[in-house]
């Protein structure tokens, strides 16, 4: 599969959404929360609480939608200012709880509105990303789909990074490259290969710690898998303080791309 083709693969509208995940692994102890008590409560984002086995956990997810419908009710996964600050509510919130924070990361980007723009859309992202980086407990931010620039980053400043293996992960689509570098959006494929935005290139690059075999909807062995690697994850970042932890956090990302 060559990455151009991953990355269609991850656009696919037959791929699990956000809302898939929770539901397979938290069931019907998911409680969802809204809003940034500021502006609005926006939908590209879905956040709440659940129950993963015995431990309480944050989740948050960047939601797509499954159909059109949804997907327009959505925004095709693209969130606006106030879904980042709800996204970080909800951090802090599982940060004064001690409880750890799961993150599914799905969206070609942050939405670049005027009506974004002008209510912060730079200043949350980059709000979000100091926040999260000194946060005293957990996180794990799974990629599921596509991983579009700082809109992706937003949820992905975690402990460590995890994958699908037909996920994607980049600082721009391989369209806005071919455009700027070459001035011609056809040779995207090109792009692709030249961005490292695969599962496996990131694997290699130390960019993200783990890939993940794709479920699909009822694989419930696999979710149960899954769900075993996240829980033992948190077992041992919990048993970790929570100044160690934003520091372990700090320095993964000073290593990144360092020779």
């Amino acid at each position: 599969m060559s990455a151009y083709d991953n990355v269609l693969a991850a656009r696919s509208t037959k791929k699990l959404t956000s809302l898939d995940y929770i539901n397979a692994l938290f069931g019907d102890s998911f409680i969802e929360l809204h809003g940034d008590r500021n502006f609005a409560d926006d939908k590209a984002v879905v956040g709440g609480v659940g129950m993963l086995n015995d431990i309480p956990v944050t989740v948050i997810g960047l939601e797509k939608g499954r159909n059109t419908k949804e997907r327009m009710e959505r925004n095709f996964g693209a969130a606006h200012p106030e879904g980042y600050r709800k996204a970080l509510r909800l951090m802090k919130q599982a940060e004064k709880f001690h409880r750890p924070i799961l993150c599914f990361v799905d969206t070609s980007g942050a939405f670049c509105g005027i009506g974004a723009e002008e209510r912060g859309q730079g200043h949350a992202i980059a709000t979000n990303l100091m926040e999260m980086m000194a946060l005293k407990t957990p996180i794990l931010s799974v990629f599921i789909g596509e991983g579009g620039s700082g809109g992706a980053i937003a949820l992905a400043v975690a402990d460590e990074v995890w994958m699908m293996e037909n996920a994607v992960y980049s600082v721009i689509s391989p369209e806005g490259c071919a455009s700027i570098l070459w001035k011609d959006s056809s040779k995207a494929a090109e792009a692709a290969e030249c961005l490292k935005m695969t599962a496996k290139d990131l694997f290699n690059l130390g960019v993200i710690e783990r890939i993940l075999r794709e479920p699909t909807a009822g694989d419930q062995k696999m979710f149960e898998s899954m769900k075993l690697l996240i829980c033992r994850t948190f077992e041992k970042n919990l048993a970790v303080s929570g100044e160690e932890l934003a520091r372990l956090r700090y320095n993964r990302f000073r290593k990144i791309g360092q020779q």
